[in-house]
């Protein structure tokens, strides 16, 4: 039964792998990733999307445009995972 499924522990360590989740998922795990990031003082997460026909990449762009918890975002470079990859400096908390 799906009500008996345990939530899934993600270690936060400022780089999210969206592979280990279904796309319909990604919203919300990014969402609470980059909470999760904040409220550690990290000032930046890489989230890992993969390359494949742009369809999560857009999914998650469009998240962090909306979100307030992102000051800025870009793809990766050739350090950081290219275009499979995008990198989101996070707004520090409110004092």
């Amino acid at each position: 039964m799906a009500d008996d499924v345990e939530p899934v522990r993600i270690p936060i360590t400022g780089e999210l792998d969206l592979h280990a989740f279904r796309p319909a998922e990604a919203a919300s795990v990014v969402e609470e990733y980059l909470a999760a990031c904040r409220e550690r003082g990290l000032a930046s997460a890489r989230i890992i999307h993969g390359k494949g026909t742009g369809t999560l990449r857009e999914t998650v762009h469009a998240l962090l445009r909306r979100s307030p918890l992102v000051e800025s975002f870009r793809l990766g470079d050739e350090t950081s995972g290219g275009w499979g990859a995008t990198v989101v400096r996070i707004k520090p908390p409110p004092d």
